[in-house]
């Protein structure tokens, strides 16, 4: 996964803030020795990597998690209208 290091910062992202928000980062950036802009991107970039990552995985129940795996080790036999759609699917691809 490619980090804020990764290239030239070359693009640009316009905040707008209130005095008390834009204080705190300011302090917090800071404290962790870092400018402003390095604070704001580091963390806005943690946190949309963390964004994508809960959106990307599937979590499952533990009921749900059972009936995965036992569709997966013993599939049900294909219902009539599967078998129908790849005898279409089968004519289609031979055309």
């Amino acid at each position: 996964m490619p980090t804020p290091d990764d290239s030239k910062r070359n693009q640009r992202i316009a905040l707008r803030t209130t005095r008390i928000v834009k204080r705190a980062i300011e302090r917090a950036a800071a404290l962790n020795g870092q400018s402003l802009t390095d604070f704001v991107v580091t963390k806005a970039y943690e946190s949309a990597l963390e964004t994508l990552d809960r959106h990307d995985r599937m979590v499952l129940s533990g009921g749900d998690r059972d009936a995965f795996i036992g569709a997966l080790i013993d599939p049900p036999d294909p219902s009539a209208r599967l078998k129908a759609a790849a005898r279409r699917r089968e004519k289609r691809a031979a055309r």
